[in-house]
């Protein structure tokens, strides 16, 4: 074969290869994994446990469908500055684990609160006191209620040390405490409900079951029927734009305290 004829050969094929369809070339997938790591806050940087940092998605959905509330999304009191927990082993949203067995609470509750909690106890299991600090309330309901009554299941007490204050929803996380104390100055703050669309607890009928759902959280707490409705009563009767505040005192006619 002469040097023309494979001249013309090689450039045939040259042409072919430069004209192939997109579906002949070869196709390159590359494929990136992204590693995220916790971090606490703790001064020595340590590193959390990646199974600690979630809840078990189960457990979330069973406690979420026990929890009906209609339009009832919000209960919420904030104050112009909130209190600072100072040192801690470890922080969980609003939480700050101050030794073993006790943890301080500043900050609201919102849908992550609950998976914090849960994080928070995987992590240190021996915790069995939450000193509520300054707690504003809860900007989800469902959240709010569902840490409620994982603080009961976990058998934590709940304490209003001297100088605290929960106010809104934070008072129903309070009623959660197995064991439930106060400092003599310690203030609750209680109003009204509202849902998304600026509805309060009295727009709704009597018999709404959103009504039903927060007295059989009242029940499952330990008051009986008549203060679990005088308590609701009393919550709703300050509207959600406003704030009235009780003593120790007032909170022991409905619970007893520790």
């Amino acid at each position: 074969m002469t040097a023309i004829v494979r001249t013309l050969i090689v450039a045939f094929f040259a042409a072919v290869l430069a004209f192939a369809p997109a579906h002949a070339q070869q196709v390159i997938t590359v494929t990136t994994t992204t590693v995220t790591w916790v971090y606490d806050d703790a001064d020595d940087g340590s590193v959390l446990d990646e199974d600690a940092a979630l809840l078990d998605d189960e457990a979330l959905a069973s406690d979420a469908d026990t929890n009906a509330y209609g339009g009832a999304t919000r209960r919420y009191a904030p104050s112009a500055t909130l209190a600072t927990l100072g040192q801690a082993k470890a922080r969980f949203g609003p939480f700050a684990v101050i030794d073993a067995t006790t943890v301080r609470m500043a900050g609201d509750v919102d849908g992550a609160t609950p998976r914090q909690f849960a994080a928070m106890l995987a992590a240190f299991p021996a915790l069995k006191r939450i000193e509520m600090v300054d707690c504003p309330g809860s900007l989800d309901e469902e959240a709010n209620l569902i840490l409620a009554r994982a603080i009961r299941r976990a058998g934590m007490e709940t304490v209003v040390p001297a100088g605290g204050s929960v106010r809104s929803g934070a008072v129903e996380l309070w009623l959660a405490g197995v064991k439930r104390s106060a400092a003599p100055d310690a203030e609750f703050g209680v109003h009204s409900w509202a849902d998304e669309y600026g509805r309060e607890a009295n727009d709704y009928p009597a018999n709404d079951p959103v009504h039903a759902e927060y007295l059989g959280y009242y029940r499952e707490m330990g008051l009986d029927d008549a203060k679990a409705r005088e308590f609701y009563a009393l919550t709703n009767s300050t509207p959600f734009d406003d704030v009235r505040y009780l003593t120790r005192g007032d909170m022991a006619r409905f619970v007893a305290l520790n």
